[in-house]
């Protein structure tokens, strides 16, 4: 039986899994992973919703309201980080201590048909949690829309979003950072910090702009509704992106290709896939390739404090 109904759709997977079957082999890691998609997926019906179905390390599920998908996802979040802390408290490998969970949600008019359901809406969410960086939850205008007015100054826009396969972007919000602690490590460990940046300077070609705090998040990409567009063709449209938190620049890397920064004139290159990191000081960020590639995109940037005046070096 077909039925066309409006509804909001979750898409939830999890990250890192990967690294577990690495780290404990086929069956030990299909067990793990299939025991945590498992418990997230308990986070559906206790909310009011339908799982339509497990995919290897994620889940899709539909939902009659907003606010029930909102509060299933912030289950699952919830859910993760009790494990990964039971993990960690009887010695659980690396690999699934660092789990972490990207969910997206979208809502409109869903096509439920033999245990499946197909739309607009699922495309979009399904493409969207591409963008999704560790412990993220985004959302559409019209899933957003559905909210209380109590929970709506929760969330952040980051602006609109081409979405691969989709003509018409798509404005989306994230919800504010659950944890601090989601930054990745650097091998440069902990920056001491003299004086709290208040802005950061990036430079491209000709191309050069100055963002402060109250300007973010800045969108880096291909796309020509990016915030600091650069047009090459190993930049995706919406290739990394700038967040102002906790009194910090992070750097959010949302490609296909990567992003990589170097600070300073230090020869070690960071990779961030999916992943994020403190920006401090100043350095290069390579967007689709590494800044020691002198054919790869790379972006200058500086972090600037107030009563900053000089110029970038070189």
């Amino acid at each position: 039986m077909t039925s066309i109904a409006e509804r909001t759709v979750l898409f939830a997977d999890l990250r890192g899994s990967t690294a577990l079957y690495g780290s404990l082999g086929n069956a030990e890691a299909t067990s793990v992973v299939t025991h945590t998609v498992n418990a997230l997926a308990r986070a559906v019906p206790s909310c009011g919703g339908e799982l339509v179905k497990t995919l290897g390390d994620g889940l899709m599920a539909v939902f009659n309201s907003s606010a029930d998908g909102l509060q299933s996802a912030q289950q699952m979040h919830e859910e993760l980080d009790q494990l990964v802390s039971r993990g960690r408290e009887h010695g659980a490998s690396a690999g699934l201590r660092s789990l972490r969970l990207q969910v997206a949600l979208a809502r409109g008019e869903v096509v439920e048909m033999a245990g499946d359901c197909f739309g607009d809406a699922v495309n979009v969410a399904a493409r969207l949690i591409d963008h999704a960086s560790d412990n993220e939850t985004l959302v559409t205008d019209e899933v957003l829309a559905g909210l209380s007015m109590v929970i709506r100054p929760r969330f952040r826009s980051l602006d609109w979003m081409h979405l691969r396969g989709r003509a018409a972007p798509v404005h989306v919000h994230v919800l504010g950072r659950r944890r601090a602690v989601d930054a990745v490590a650097t091998q440069f460990g902990e920056v001491a910090r003299t004086m709290e940046p208040e802005s950061v300077r990036l430079v491209w070609l000709d191309s050069r702009e100055v963002f402060d705090g109250a300007h973010m998040p800045v969108m880096l990409g291909r796309s020509r509704q990016a915030n600091f567009r650069v047009d090459d063709g190993r930049v995706s449209r919406s290739h990394a992106r700038l967040d102002w938190q906790g009194g910090a620049f992070q750097l959010t890397d949302l490609s296909y290709n990567g992003t990589y920064v170097r600070f300073g004139n230090a020869m070690e290159t960071i990779t961030l896939r999916r992943r994020q990191c403190t920006l401090h000081g100043s350095g290069w960020i390579g967007l689709g390739g590494s800044p020691s590639d002198p054919t790869a995109p790379s972006i200058r940037f500086e972090l600037l404090s107030f009563g900053d005046t000089l110029p970038m070096h070189p």
